[in-house]
């Protein structure tokens, strides 16, 4: 058995379609990542795009796979062999998609904005306790101020307890 894992933001939102009486969920992930040109020196992107289709009945899922999205999915390699108007036989290569996660939305997204834009909260250790969200506010004390100190003080030293 041949399993993929690819990491990577969507590159549409996605297409929830009825094939023979069975729900797929189509949608493409794009992984980017940074080489150094051995001519140049310079850094280039090279952008890899994953065509995923997800067949299941569990369509939940679906309204928040926009385009953007941080996803983690699984599956196998599947094959397709199709004939283009040209006349010209073409084979394309899709990731028959067993497990999707959702990871995060990009900055400019207003859902999920403080888990990803580096604001107060955000960061290396924030994603392993919340399942990579955090929350709403960016992570301050009730009533939108942060503690301030171990004691939950102000910089002045003064607290509101009634102890």
């Amino acid at each position: 058995m041949i399993k993929l894992q690819v990491i990577g933001n969507l590159g549409r939102d996605c297409t929830v379609n009825n094939v023979n009486g069975r729900t797929v969920i189509n949608f493409s992930v794009a992984h980017t990542e940074r080489y150094r040109d051995s001519t140049t020196g310079e850094l280039k992107p090279k952008t890899i795009w994953v065509e995923c289709a997800y067949w299941t009945e569990k369509t939940a899922i679906a309204p928040y796979l926009k385009k953007g999205t941080q996803v983690y999915a699984e599956g196998t390699p599947d094959t397709r062999s199709y004939t283009t108007q040209s006349g010209e036989n073409k084979i394309s290569l899709t990731l028959r998609i067993q497990n999707v996660q959702l990871l995060g939305s990009r900055p400019s997204d207003n859902y999920g904005q403080d888990a990803m834009s580096g604001g107060a909260g955000s960061g290396p250790d924030t994603n392993s306790a919340a399942g990579g969200y955090s929350q709403p506010g960016g992570g301050s004390a009730p009533g939108g101020t942060d503690s301030g100190g171990v004691n939950g003080g102000t910089a002045d030293g003064a607290d509101d307890l009634p102890f």
